[in-house]
């Protein structure tokens, strides 16, 4: 919750900027890594759901490694001190120069996604006189229940290797002698808010991991992926996402097998409750049924309402008091009619100069900023650097 003399503190910085609350962000995280540690799981935290550094230095701290999914990203973690040995780099689409980065590097782990990017790997490995670790990861077919951009475990998305394909993997890794497997790799998709679909992912690995065993194939890690999602509704409950209930389940329906480790890839689920998007009141245009608050941030600031058609609670900071009695489409100044944060949304009467949160942006929010209209990006601002 922004307290009211954050307000009075944020009310005086130039707008829009990105507010992230470093107290709220170490609750969750200290929730994460305490039921994590109890049952001696890994987790990486995705750094695609915000690569701040002052964000990645609190993942550090807590000893997570790191998920990239592009070089860049491998570059920002080991800047930021993460040890390459707790790196793992997943994409469906690396370049030569990524995989030459993490090679470079020595990155624990590639989670490679396809017949010829095992390929690919093996030679450049070769050129560099290296082994590579990877991780395959398979496609489960799972569905993950959530937004079709977003699903990413059906046979039907373009990440992973699917079942079918694995008797010509197998026989292809024997000829890459570059490369060495060392795990199994899956990830259903994003925002999932029921435990069914990691149950049914639970039952798919087993089976897997049997037909590997069935050849006399072991693999020393398990990564499950991520996918965990939060509650947009409630911006102020910190005591959620339930991870104990989370990692309870793999505990229980993972057949894990003997000395091997098993991995998850948390982003949203860490990050996403800890930021706000801080915007101001440009206009308020009244119509014959809608009234509109244009406010200085929009698409470019936050996209996913207009990419994924996403809920985030707004609140008028500077009427907090007030009864929330009007109905406003809250919009945006991009030169776009998808530019809408939300219809209908219930706020007290509202004004130019008004103050605006856009509520539990912390994931994917700064991190998939733009410039489109040639417009600046926003700053960020921390909790602890308050002036009160």
């Amino acid at each position: 919750m922004i307290s009211p003399k954050d307000i009075t503190w944020l009310a005086e910085q130039p707008t829009p900027f990105y507010y992230y609350d470093l107290a709220a962000l170490e609750a969750i995280v200290g929730a994460c890594k305490l039921e994590a540690d109890k049952r001696n799981f890994k987790v990486h935290y995705a750094v695609k759901a915000n690569a701040h550094p002052r964000i990645l230095e609190k993942m550090r701290q807590a000893r997570f490694g790191a998920d990239c999914v592009s070089g860049n990203e491998v570059k920002r973690a080991l800047e930021c001190g993460f040890g390459a040995d707790e790196i793992v780099f997943a994409g469906v689409g690396k370049s030569d120069a990524e995989i030459n980065r993490g090679l470079e590097a020595g990155i624990f782990c590639f989670n490679c996604e396809s017949i010829q990017e095992l390929e690919v790997l093996n030679e450049l490995a070769a050129a560099a006189g290296k082994v590579a670790s990877i991780a395959l990861r398979i496609n489960p077919d799972v569905d993950a229940r959530t937004h079709r951009y977003i699903t990413t475990g059906l046979e039907e998305n373009k990440f992973g290797i699917n079942t079918w394909e694995l008797p010509a993997v197998v026989e292809l890794l024997q000829k890459l002698p570059h490369l060495k497997l060392s795990g199994l790799h899956f990830h259903i998709g994003s925002q999932i808010t029921s435990l069914e679909p990691f149950r049914n992912l639970c039952t798919r690995v087993n089976e897997i991991q049997t037909w590997f065993a069935e050849r006399q194939i072991e693999v020393e890690h398990i990564n499950v992926g991520g996918g965990l999602g939060v509650d947009y509704t409630q911006p102020d409950q910190l005591d959620e996402p339930d991870f104990a209930t989370y990692f309870k389940l793999f505990e229980q329906f993972l057949e894990v097998r003997p000395s091997q480790s098993v991995h998850f890839e948390l982003g949203r689920a860490l990050v996403a409750k800890c930021g706000d998007l801080i915007s101001r009141v440009l206009y308020v245009k009244h119509g014959i049924n809608t009234s509109f608050a244009i406010l200085d941030a929009g698409m470019t600031e936050l996209i996913r309402p207009a990419l994924y058609q996403s809920f985030h609670s707004i609140q008028n900071l500077s009427q907090s008091k007030s009864a929330l009695d009007h109905k406003y489409d809250v919009v945006g100044p991009i030169c776009e009619s998808s530019d809408c944060f939300g219809k209908a949304v219930m706020l007290p009467v509202t004004s130019r100069g008004d103050l605006l949160a856009i509520r539990t942006t912390g994931a994917y929010g700064e991190v998939m900023a733009s410039s489109y209209n040639l417009r600046e990006r926003p700053s960020s601002l921390f909790s602890e650097d308050s002036a009160f």
